[in-house]
C-alpha cells in the first residue's frame, strides 16, 4: 500500500491578520477557503463535514467562510486554506507526480502559520488507486471525505503552532488513498491531548 506524504512546511512572509472579536456564531475558530479553480459543492460540503467530525473530539468549533465572505473583516483566531487544482472529482485518471505532499503548511523563521494550500488534483489522482466498483458513483463525496482528512491534518499544525506528526489516526506524516476514504480516521489520543493542551494555554 502506496503512502503519500500529506503536508510539508514552506517559508513564507505573510502579514498575519489583526486580532477583532470572534465570529457571531460563537466559533473558536474561522477557516477562510480559498479557491484557485473549479469545485464540487458537494466534495466541499462533505470535506466541511468530515473536518468537523475529526475535530469534534478536541472542542474546538469551526466557522467557514470563502474569500469573499471575509471580505476586510478581521477574527480572533483564524486560518487561512488555498485550494489549487479542480476539486472536483474526475472519473478518468489524471497523470500526476504523486512524490509531492497533499498540501503545505507554511512557516515564519521555523515558527507555524495559520496559511496552508491544498494541491485538490494530487488528491483526486491518488484516490483512483483507492477506489472500485460503486466508489465511482459517489466520487465527490469521497473526494470531500479524503479532502477534510487533509484539512484536518494541516489545522492540528496550525492550531498546535507545530510540525509534529501523530504516531497514528489522521495525523501521521504519510497516509495511503485507502486511508484518506475509509470509513473513519480520527485524531488519536495523543493529538486530541495536545490540541486541547494548546487552546487551554492561549
Amino acid at each position: 500500500m502506496r503512502h503519500v506524504k500529506i503536508c510539508a512546511c514552506l517559508l513564507a512572509a505573510i502579514a498575519l491578520p489583526v486580532a477583532a472579536k470572534p465570529p457571531a456564531n460563537g466559533a473558536d475558530v474561522t477557516v477562510i477557503v480559498n479557491f484557485k479553480s473549479t469545485y464540487s459543492v458537494t466534495a466541499i460540503k462533505a470535506m466541511q463535514r468530515e473536518v468537523e467530525q475529526i475535530l469534534k473530539t478536541t472542542g474546538v468549533s469551526l466557522d467557514w467562510r470563502t474569500r469573499s465572505e471575509a471580505g476586510d473583516a478581521t477574527f480572533n483566531d483564524l486560518v487561512v486554506l488555498t485550494f489549487k487544482g479542480a476539486c472536483a472529482f474526475n472519473p478518468m485518471p489524471v497523470v500526476y507526480d504523486e512524490l509531492g505532499p497533499y498540501a503545505i503548511t507554511r512557516t515564519i523563521g521555523g515558527e507555524v502559520q495559520p496559511f496552508g494550500e491544498v494541491d485538490c488534483d494530487h488528491v483526486v489522482s491518488s484516490l483512483h488507486s483507492a477506489m472500485s466498483g460503486g466508489d465511482y458513483a459517489k466520487g465527490d463525496m469521497l473526494l470531500g471525505r479524503a479532502l477534510g482528512r487533509v484539512v484536518a491534518h494541516e489545522l492540528v499544525h496550525m492550531l498546535t503552532k507545530s510540525k509534529e506528526h501523530g504516531r497514528e489516526g489522521v495525523e501521521k506524516a504519510a497516509l495511503s488513498a485507502r486511508q484518506l476514504i475509509a470509513e473513519s480516521l480520527p485524531l488519536s489520543n495523543f493529538d486530541i491531548d495536545r490540541l486541547q493542551a494548546e487552546r487551554r494555554n492561549r
